[in-house]
């Protein structure tokens, strides 16, 4: 399987809370980082478990796309478009995650690759904002 292949696979498992693919696309090191709350979490088990743990139900994923080198559009298994990228072993990913409570995030993964597996992860997760009047002269 390429790089490319991989992230494809990886984010459309992402958006479908498929957590046994997910572990199998993971390195048997992997880890990632939320380093808003500066928790890490070591291992696909654990992480697993946080997810099935959730209060009131997983959230919902949407991913928006992926980022690498070369960019082209895919369509997912469940009818979402997404644009999967490059052949390099760092990658990033912009979701839009939707919570049991109704709270929606916009999250960036920095996404690190080896030995043709996800090896190390960044999340980080912002909600959204309104923007202020000022900025209307200048913005779309």
């Amino acid at each position: 399987m390429t790089n490319e292949e991989l992230v494809q696979r990886y984010s459309e498992a992402v958006a479908a809370n498929d957590l046994p693919t997910l572990s199998s696309l993971r390195h048997r090191d992997w880890m990632v980082e939320w380093p808003q709350s500066g928790e890490r979490v070591l291992s696909s088990d654990a992480f697993d478990r946080i997810v099935e743990s959730y209060p009131g139900g997983r959230p919902a994923v949407r991913v928006r796309r992926v980022v690498g080198t070369e960019d082209r559009w895919v369509v997912t298994p469940v009818n979402g478009v997404m644009r999967v990228a490059g052949s390099g072993n760092f990658w990033w990913s912009e979701w839009v995650m939707t919570y049991p409570d109704g709270k929606v995030y916009h999250c960036i993964d920095l996404v690190g690759l080896r030995d043709g597996r996800v090896y190390r992860e960044a999340l980080y997760w912002a909600p959204p904002f309104d923007a202020p009047d000022w900025r209307a002269p200048f913005v779309d």
